[in-house]
């Protein structure tokens, strides 16, 4: 880049601020419903990303572009560690970092004590799966639609250990949380001792009833882990009113933090038991800082995280979830129902927020992933697995009707509706 187009762009990243600023100011006040639906203050918004014109892009849940805000704090992280090198290190390290596992803490609504930074929801989920005493014949029970990451760790543990992983289906649009509840209580046996859910599954974008899960299994005697690692940021929520035992998520998807930033919450009674997966003779077996002995590791992202969660509540937690749910209905209920058109993702408005999956009958996953990109410029991912047969539709903050008017267009030409 020469030096007038890095001026250009520090100059585009200031006006962004600006207008974004702007923009919260103009609508203090407004209820998340009423403004979900505001194109002015959302087009504002949108100039505080750089977006790549070659695109439309539909496919925000694997790693999300940090806003230009969050992306120049970040450099200045980088700039600032590097500028201090080992004195930083062995100083001010630790402090930061606490500071800002606090300020994740407030965030989720649970005690510093029972949350570490990670890498991401598979370095959070599977450190509790190698964690736990493990004997023969010992049950968990999962999902055929949750992360494979998780369930190849499960593999693992069963040939290590002889443990044995039960396996579930999700039905893509259930008509109750009853029977979401039952399909796992129905599999729970007297050998049954962690239960893995999604919050949100991230292929179809359907949200369970995790509280109801918990409460379920837990008067059966069994633990539950939550895979959340399309959730924090994106649905309004805390872990306090959840009650599950184990939580990992990913902070590149919808927090827009860097990538490598992720979180683990363990209940804090749970922590003991747990051993970590890299020896740490530094922190007492009811310390959750043992789990987290990973080494040097690029702090300047978890700095970031204080900046991105300062994003994230300038526009608010409500907002947010409110314009999610409504870009995805403005496309969804326009294809809904359509002939040759599949919609893999809940009818009930509550069941899901931001992502979706869409699938046109006659056309493999794969193929209609690239029609999308080569003829329309809509970049998506494809998902053909678990029951699931179609194209995942991720929009975010900077999505536009617009845009989403152009994905409509092109499935019902491909569906020939």
């Amino acid at each position: 880049m020469d030096k007038r187009a890095f001026l250009k762009t520090l100059t585009g990243a200031a006006m962004s601020f600006a207008f974004a600023e702007q923009a919260l100011a103009r609508v203090e006040g407004f209820s998340a419903e009423a403004l979900a639906g505001d194109e002015k203050f959302w087009a504002s918004l949108r100039k505080g990303f750089r977006l790549k014109p070659d695109y439309i892009n539909l496919e925000n849940g694997y790693y999300l572009m940090q806003s230009q805000e969050v992306l120049e704090a970040f450099i200045r992280h980088v700039r600032e560690i590097n500028y201090q090198a080992s004195y930083y290190m062995r100083t001010r390290q630790f402090d930061d970092k606490a500071a800002v596992r606090q300020q994740l803490a407030n965030l989720l609504g649970c005690s510093s004590e029972e949350l570490i930074i990670t890498r991401n929801t598979t370095e959070s989920l599977d450190t509790v799966i190698a964690g736990r005493n493990w004997q023969p014949g010992d049950e968990a029970l999962m999902a055929v639609q949750d992360y494979g990451a998780m369930l190849d760790m499960f593999k693992l543990q069963a040939r290590r250990y002889g443990m044995v992983n039960k396996m579930i289906s999700l039905p893509n649009d259930p008509q109750s949380d009853a029977e979401i509840v039952s399909l796992y209580e129905n599999a729970i046996t007297s050998k049954t001792k962690l239960l893995m859910i999604c919050h949100m599954v991230n292929i179809t974008g359907q949200i369970l009833p995790v509280k109801k899960i918990c409460e379920m299994a837990h008067s059966k005697g069994v633990e539950v882990m939550v895979d959340g690692a399309h959730a924090v940021a994106h649905i309004d929520f805390k872990l306090s009113d959840l009650d599950c035992d184990y939580y990992g998520s990913s902070l590149h998807k919808w927090l827009g933090c860097p990538l490598g930033a992720g979180i683990l919450y363990v209940k804090k009674e749970k922590i003991e038991a747990l051993w970590p997966l890299f020896g740490d003779s530094g922190y007492a077996d009811n310390d959750i800082r043992k789990l987290n002995h990973t080494g040097t590791h690029p702090v300047h992202t978890d700095l970031t995280i204080e900046n991105a969660i300062a994003f994230h509540q300038k526009i608010g937690s409500d907002r947010k979830e409110a314009r999610l749910r409504y870009l995805q209905h403005y496309w969804t209920d326009q294809v809904r129902g359509l002939p040759n058109i599949v919609l893999n993702t809940p009818s009930d408005k509550t069941r899901s927020c931001a992502i979706a999956n869409v699938g046109i009958a006659s056309m493999k996953p794969a193929v209609l992933a690239k029609t999308l990109l080569e003829k329309y410029k809509i970049w998506t991912v494809a998902i053909d697995y678990a029951n699931v047969h179609g194209v995942r539709i991720t929009p975010h903050l900077y999505t536009t009707p617009g845009e989403l008017d152009v994905l409509v267009k092109a499935l019902k030409e491909l569906a020939g509706a």
